[in-house]
């Protein structure tokens, strides 16, 4: 039976937490939901806090040797583990695609991405460099080293359940950390497959730990134990403020991605169809459900009629239904919960003044599933909770503004600061504001800005710390400084 028709066979199968290289079961489980159905897929393990705790110990245990291994013997196996991803890509996403909802061809486009990171922290292993530094006294000699920080607990959000483990894991096994990874319990299944292909790839036993089950219950564990030198998170900034307040604690490090209000910015004199084409892109994949999505699409006044005129039948056009389905672009949201919210979102920018142009519904009726239909809204207030807060959901939001100085003040009346997006052909905009804008990533005339070789990451309440490139693997390490006195 291949793994499609496993998943939607009624018989639930059990999938169990993995801790120092063995499948660890609990008594208690919970349900993973198909949310284009309701249909139940899996029970996996709730393994509570003392699973957690067995975790952290195994990997803090075996970071005493990890931590010892040469790079190039990290770079391989960590490489063997990326082949072993895609060698299963089909597999992974059939997982992925049934958990989340996301179209199968996005999804399979996640595994891909995801892999990246994974050959590229590989890579990286062997070029964590120090640098030799002149000092004031005669006869000494100053250098620097950097060195794994120890244990890192990754807690990671459920709408790229592949990617956004790769991209915490991969570089903390570089730098020669060990882990202990927390998928979100709407999505650990494309997780614990990701934890098979690592078991498959020969790390050490407790190296690599996944562990299931309630966040309440798991998130204190790795945020107070005294084994655990660092929290890797991507998720809300509430959640993020949470684990920031209870890893001061202990004074931990903490990498944290976290919300995001990102404008996407259209001048007078862009290219309108490259514009449009940027816009269902960004807004739309993963059905809107990304923190670096476009939120405000910010259109100045002299070109809105014309831009509006393009978008909305372009929006029109995007097919919405089970991922697995010819040609769906648009998926479902995560479970019933968000599409209420999404909902109300839209309930409330009509009542501040917003104008449904297109869509606005449910589509759960009709398709069974948790399913809105694509929706363009134009004028809601900067008082509404469209404007305020992550949309998260298949909903293009539409302002006007007049010139430079009062979209960059639209745009930067927010206090988040993830990615930014902005279409013009004139060079001198190009400058003013992608350094005018507040944010830690800023697209030109472009609708996506992450890849495995470049920071990703954001300001203000948008986090703190950059994955991606050498600097995602360098965030992993501590940098020490040697003083050599007497050499001469």
């Amino acid at each position: 039976m291949d793994l499609k028709s496993r998943l939607n066979d009624p018989t639930l199968f059990k999938t169990d937490s993995y801790i120092k290289g063995e499948w660890v079961g609990a008594q208690t489980r919970f349900q993973v939901i198909n949310p284009a159905n309701m249909a139940p897929l899996a029970e996996v393990a709730d393994i509570e806090a003392e699973g957690a705790h067995k975790a952290v110990k195994a990997a803090h245990q075996a970071f005493q040797s990890w931590k010892k291994v040469s790079p190039f013997e990290r770079e391989v196996l960590i490489q063997r583990w990326h082949d072993l991803i895609l060698e299963n890509k089909d597999d992974l996403a059939t997982l992925l695609t049934s958990e989340m909802g996301k179209p199968f061809e996005e999804a399979k486009g996640e595994i891909d991405y995801g892999a990246g990171f994974v050959t590229w922290s590989a890579q990286e292993a062997k070029r964590l460099y120090g640098e030799t530094i002149p000092v004031q006294r005669a006869g000494t000699r100053g250098w620097t080293i950097r060195q794994p920080v120890g244990v890192v607990g990754c807690i990671t959000p459920w709408n790229f359940p592949a990617a956004m483990i790769t991209r915490k894991c991969a570089p903390a096994l570089a730098a020669g950390c060990t882990i202990v990874i927390k998928p979100a319990e709407d999505t650990p299944l494309t997780a614990l497959a990701l934890a098979e292909l690592a078991d498959r790839a020969g790390f050490p036993p407790g190296v690599f730990n996944m562990i299931t089950g309630e966040a309440k219950e798991i998130g204190p564990v790795l945020t107070g134990s005294d084994d655990v030198a660092m929290i890797g998170f991507t998720g809300s900034t509430e959640v993020g403020k949470l684990l920031m307040e209870q890893a001061a604690k202990g004074v931990k490090r903490v990498a944290l991605e976290l919300g995001g209000n990102a404008p996407f910015i259209i001048m007078d004199d862009a290219d309108l169809d490259k514009a449009v084409a940027g816009v269902i892109h960004s807004k739309f994949r993963a059905g809107g459900q990304t923190c670096v999505c476009a939120n405000r699409i910010i259109v100045q006044e002299g070109v809105a009629d014309a831009f509006l005129a393009k978008l909305k039948p372009a929006i029109e056009a995007v097919k919405v239904g089970d991922g697995f389905d010819r040609d769906v672009k648009i998926g479902p949201v995560i479970h019933l919960e968000a599409l209420e919210r999404i909902e109300d979102l839209v309930r409330d920018a009509q009542d501040h003044g917003g104008t449904v142009l297109s869509g606005g519904h449910s589509l759960r009726a009709r398709l069974g599933g948790a399913f809105f239909e694509p929706t363009l809204i134009e004028g809601a207030s900067s008082a509404s909770k469209i404007w305020n807060s992550e949309i998260f959901g298949p909903v293009a939001s539409v302002y006007r503004a007049k010139d430079e100085a009062d979209i960059l003040a639209m745009a930067n009346n927010t206090p988040y600061g993830l990615a930014a997006y902005v279409y013009t052909r004139d060079i001198g905009r190009v400058y003013r504001l992608s350094e005018g804008l507040d944010y830690g990533m800023v697209a030109v005339n472009a609708p996506s800005v992450g890849s495995p070789a470049t920071p990703f990451g954001g300001v203000k309440q948008s986090g703190i710390g950059r994955e991606g490139g050498k600097w995602g693997v360098e965030e992993f390490t501590n940098l020490k400084f040697v003083l050599l006195g007497d050499v001469e």
